[in-house]
């Protein structure tokens, strides 16, 4: 069976087992929570929300189109099947979805998940003093998944955030929620691993870790030993629907900043560049002259954007972003996002096997009803269709210069389509028919006879990258040369 995760709302008990102290043999008691426990419950809420009977996920939501649902969350999300006792029950034509949240600030401003109350027609809100308020929704955002609800009270137990980071891989970590309608269950667990990002195009670093998070969990908090919040509970990767020991939150400083911006404007702005960028592997780093794979491999440029503006092209392999290694490519998205629109940031940038050094100015990102531009900046026009011819024959190629139709449908001005792609480099690459190749090593060749003049004067044995469009994205693929 294939793994997914789910969008959770979870906790339920854990079951610890007595810890080896490494290197002497000894055994020893896990931490005893119930202090922390006491202090912390009271600013634990619980969430019910009534919807329409297909309500209470942000991807089966009918006024939530796919396009409006982040990659990470279509690709990682599935509802759990509605239970007496877990995140959803039916009656008529209602679905009530239970969640958890916390008092984010005492004038009744509560932080959960936005796929908790997503869709919702009334939501309520019970406190840990035996109170029911109605709330109301001060804004979401979908990207990160949060939601910011306002009651009418004041002066209610707020939670104390963490600031400045200091979480540790390893560290004990304990939840409190609402498992399958349990409220006030406790976990604990470590965590497993920080800035976890789940998709190229996703905004959060995740924490990941161990804690036993099941739905109506989500939007729960996440504290550190010191009684902060590190984090709010968002889903679970499983295979059954249950937990399985890997759960994620959304890092409590994402949430904040977001949740700021919601109470303030009612929307959240974040930086944008405007670029498509890939990981690059180790054939891909060493056609571009690096001995490891590191940074993010830009593959497209928006017309008239900032990164356009700021000299960056296809081919370059941003190396660092305001002062930050980016390890893969899914570092940058929320490095970008976490700036402030307007600011300029510096970069460096690794082209033709030498680091450069460049700034820019971000702009905003475009919201999820607007249209961000192509990242397409490849000059020139697309002839008329001509008879496809081998290009390569030792690459395993049959190409031709693709005709405008053809070029319009994949989003690109210029560029060679593959008609077949035989044995060969070119397969073993993964070119597929259908590619259009828009350049090779740098190059743009516009007929099948350029490149394979082209191809005759790269060195023999050598990985040289291909940016290829495939579908409505471009990609890199590194081609080795053939020995002759």
């Amino acid at each position: 069976m294939r793994n997914v995760s789910h969008r959770c709302c979870v906790l339920g008990v854990v079951a610890m087992s007595t810890l080896m102290l490494a290197g002497c043999g000894r055994s020893a008691s896990p931490p005893d929570f119930s202090g922390l426990v006491k202090r912390v419950s009271p600013s634990v809420v619980n969430i019910t929300a009534s919807s329409t009977a297909n309500g209470g996920d942000a991807a089966l939501q009918p006024d939530a189109p796919a396009s409006e649902t982040p990659d990470w969350a279509r690709k990682y999300l599935q509802r759990a099947a509605p239970d007496a006792d877990g995140d959803a029950t039916q009656g008529g034509d209602d679905a009530l979805s239970t969640g958890s949240g916390f008092v984010l600030w005492p004038d009744g401003y509560i932080l959960t998940d936005q796929h908790v109350i997503d869709g919702s027609r009334d939501i309520t809100v019970s406190l840990s003093d035996g109170r029911e308020l109605a709330a109301k929704v001060a804004g979401v955002d979908r990207r990160t998944d949060i939601a910011l609800l306002k009651v009418d009270a004041e002066h209610l137990p707020a939670v104390r955030i963490a600031h400045g980071g200091g979480l540790s891989v390893g560290q004990w970590v304990l939840a409190i929620g609402s498992p399958f309608g349990f409220a006030d269950s406790v976990t604990a667990g470590i965590v497993s691993a920080l800035g976890r990002n789940l998709s190229a195009e996703q905004y959060v670093p995740f924490i990941q870790t161990d804690v036993a998070i099941n739905p109506g969990n989500s939007g729960g908090p996440l504290f550190n030993m010191q009684g902060e919040v590190v984090g709010v509970n968002s889903q679970i990767y499983s295979q059954t629907g249950g937990f399985m020991g890997v759960a994620f939150a959304v890092p409590i400083d994402v949430a904040v900043r977001v949740a700021r911006q919601l109470r303030d404007t009612g929307k959240v702005e974040r930086g944008w560049m405007g670029v498509t960028v890939q990981t690059l592997t180790l054939p891909l780093a060493e056609s571009f002259g690096l001995k490891v794979p590191r940074g993010a491999l830009v593959t497209g440029v928006s017309a008239g954007g900032p990164a356009a503006q700021a000299g960056i092209r296809a081919g370059d392999v941003l190396l660092s972003f305001n002062g930050r290694e980016l390890k893969t490519s899914r570092s940058l998205p929320p490095l970008v996002g976490e700036i402030d629109p307007g600011r300029t940031v510096p970069l460096k940038v690794l082209r033709d096997g030498r680091v450069v050094e460049l700034s820019v100015e971000l702009g905003r990102l475009p919201s999820a009803h607007e249209a961000a531009p192509r990242a397409d900046d490849h000059g020139g026009r697309g002839k008329a269709r001509q008879p496809a011819v081998p290009g390569a024959p030792e690459l395993g190629l049959v190409l031709r210069a693709a005709s405008a139709s053809e070029l319009s449908r994949a989003g690109v001005d210029r560029g060679l389509l593959v008609q077949d792609v035989g044995a060969g480099p070119a397969r073993e690459a993964g070119l597929q028919p259908g590619d259009v190749i828009i350049s090779v090593g740098g190059q743009h060749p516009r007929t099948a006879a350029q490149f394979q003049a082209l191809i005759g004067r790269l060195t023999p044995g050598s990985r040289v990258p291909f940016l290829v469009q495939r579908g409505s994205g471009p990609m890199f693929l590194a081609v080795q040369v053939p020995t002759r």
